[in-house]
């Protein structure tokens, strides 16, 4: 479908990174789900703070498919190329630098879409890391600090000037953060001035749109961030239609409640008995929104504590939503 580096990727459609999400279950199971390439969580090129436990955990790639593609974050591009050096010891298989992020904590950093204010320093920070590494260099950005500030053009011809494998934009401004629509004619000129791949995030949530934003842009493949939170199986369905022009139907309950007890478990392995529980109610959450009467279920949920009486409630609510399925079929 489309090269970074050495790895062909044959699906058009990339889980985005996400903080607080897309961790090593997550990412396992959207491979599964017909991703073509995860991204890990950012992680800070701060290394003196790579011994807390969240960092550790963000670090941790045991068992996944490769490309391994992990994200890092910062303002300075010794601290960068260190960071990309170190995880590629660690086994990462691509770096991708965010220069994305609208968070505010990130931005005050002079990190993320903090970035795209300063096209010097965004230059200095890609030359650096890709010196520093043998492995694939990849880029997230924004489309500019503001409206008024749309450069991802420029930013665009930075990175391919400074070796960057592959670029991501998302279609809104910092500024913008996650409000009102996105667009996609920025991406659209950022396409059709470049040599290397392009993908497009912001606002895709079916196989219906991320055609429409295919076409409309001319990148290679499109990038699946909060759509995918309780809806893994959004991988399949987009790269199926991509291919084939139909839709697949949407899974079962009993698909549902078998994905979803699978995430459970492997959250559980993972964080351990007393974290994976914790996180894993805020993924019920997200999968509890394509189904309706679910206020009464998440909050017995949300006091559970241990993964065998969350597996057990789980059960007990999808029987009856199951078996009204069956009949009505």
């Amino acid at each position: 479908m489309f090269q970074i580096g050495p790895y062909q990727i044959d699906s058009k459609v990339i889980l985005a990174p996400m903080a607080g999400v897309t961790d090593r279950p997550f990412r396992q199971l959207c491979r599964r789900m017909g991703a073509g390439l995860v991204i890990s969580e950012m992680v800070t090129s701060d290394t003196s703070l790579w011994h807390s436990r969240k960092s550790k955990m963000r670090l941790d790639h045991k068992g996944e498919v490769g490309p391994i593609s992990v994200q890092i974050a910062g303002g300075d591009p010794q601290m960068m190329a260190d960071a990309a050096r170190l995880n590629v010891i660690n086994g990462a298989q691509i770096i991708d630098i965010n220069m994305g992020c609208p968070a505010k904590k990130v931005c005050k950093k002079a990190a993320g879409s903090a970035l795209l204010q300063n096209e010097k320093l965004v230059g200095d920070i890609l030359e650096a890391v890709v010196s520093a590494v043998e492995v694939p260099v990849t880029l997230k950005i924004r489309t500019g600090w503001s409206p008024e500030q749309r450069n991802a053009r420029r930013i665009a011809d930075i990175a391919q000037n400074a070796g960057i494998a592959a670029l991501a934009i998302h279609g809104r401004t910092r500024a913008c953060r996650f409000e009102g629509n996105a667009e996609y004619d920025t991406i659209a000129d950022v396409v059709a001035h470049s040599r290397i791949p392009v993908f497009c995030n912001g606002d895709i949530d079916s196989a219906d749109k991320a055609d429409q934003v295919l076409r409309h842009t001319g990148a290679q493949a499109v990038m699946i961030g909060r759509a995918a939170q309780g809806r893994p199986w959004i991988f399949r369905q987009i790269d199926h239609y991509l291919r084939t022009g139909q839709h697949l139907p949407e899974p079962s309950l009993i698909e549902i409640r078998d994905i979803l007890l699978s995430h459970l478990t492997e959250l559980a392995n993972f964080y351990g008995p007393v974290m994976g529980p914790r996180i894993a109610r805020k993924h019920l959450g997200w999968y509890l929104k394509t189904l309706a009467d679910t206020g009464d279920f998440r909050a017995n949920f949300n006091q559970l504590a241990t993964p065998q009486d969350q597996h057990a409630s789980v059960r007990q609510y999808f029987e009856p939503l199951i078996e009204r399925e069956e009949k009505a079929a």
